[in-house]
């Protein structure tokens, strides 16, 4: 990796986000195109928080901090990445099901999948079966994560699953599921594609899905 992008990585890490603007901004001068300091610099740090996470050498304050950090340099590339074409694979729309206001979570997930370079529509908190379905025609997302953290919000998500069943878009995407009352046997229940325990393996789950 070359001494630019290799900075880019360790202040991504590091979770320093000051850091991590000079360092893309410092790339960019140096004659680096977008596109390389996103794959070789910001996703592979966030494929190392993800790894740190697992092995419980990062927990979850280090793991925001790294992913507030990947967005701000992000944020600098955004504009020069439209302008030179999408650069995410794919399309993933999240948000937190009906009745349901918790947003750390399912913010953490989106974050961390923009680290990943997927493009990502966060749709909010307490959103509606209906705004679900409309979000689905809007983007054409490969992927609708749904997340939940209550058991008496948890039940939100199979009539959400099957409005964009009854929408007629349900062939066209996959289904994950996350939340701390959730588990594998009840996303298999509701008709989910998956669900993830945490952040780091949404990651993963959503990269195995998309093939990537």
């Amino acid at each position: 990796m070359p001494k630019n992008l290799d900075d880019v990585f360790e202040a991504v890490v590091a979770g320093d986000r000051n850091r991590v603007e000079a360092t893309v901004e410092g790339a960019l001068q140096d004659g680096s195109s977008p596109e390389s300091i996103l794959k070789e610099g910001l996703v592979p740090a966030m494929d190392e928080v993800g790894r740190r996470f697992e092995s419980c050498e990062f927990y979850v304050p280090e793991m925001m901090a790294a992913a507030r950090a990947m967005k701000a340099g992000l944020t600098q590339l955004r504009p020069r990445l439209v302008r030179s074409g999408p650069t995410a694979g794919s399309r993933v729309v999240l948000g937190t099901v009906q009745g349901d206001m918790h947003d750390i979570g399912k913010s953490l997930v989106g974050m961390m999948l923009e680290g990943a370079g997927l493009e990502v529509y966060d749709l909010g908190t307490d959103v509606s079966p209906a705004r679900f379905v409309q979000a689905v025609r809007d983007h054409q997302p490969a992927i609708v994560g749904l997340s939940a953290l209550l058991t008496t919000t948890m039940g939100q998500m199979q009539p959400t699953i099957a409005a964009i069943e009854q929408a007629g878009l349900r062939r066209q995407l996959k289904v994950i599921v996350g939340g701390a009352p959730l588990s594998e046997a009840y996303a298999s229940v509701i008709g989910a594609d998956g669900y993830a325990p945490d952040a780091s393996r949404a990651v993963t789950l959503t990269r195995r899905l998309l093939g990537l």
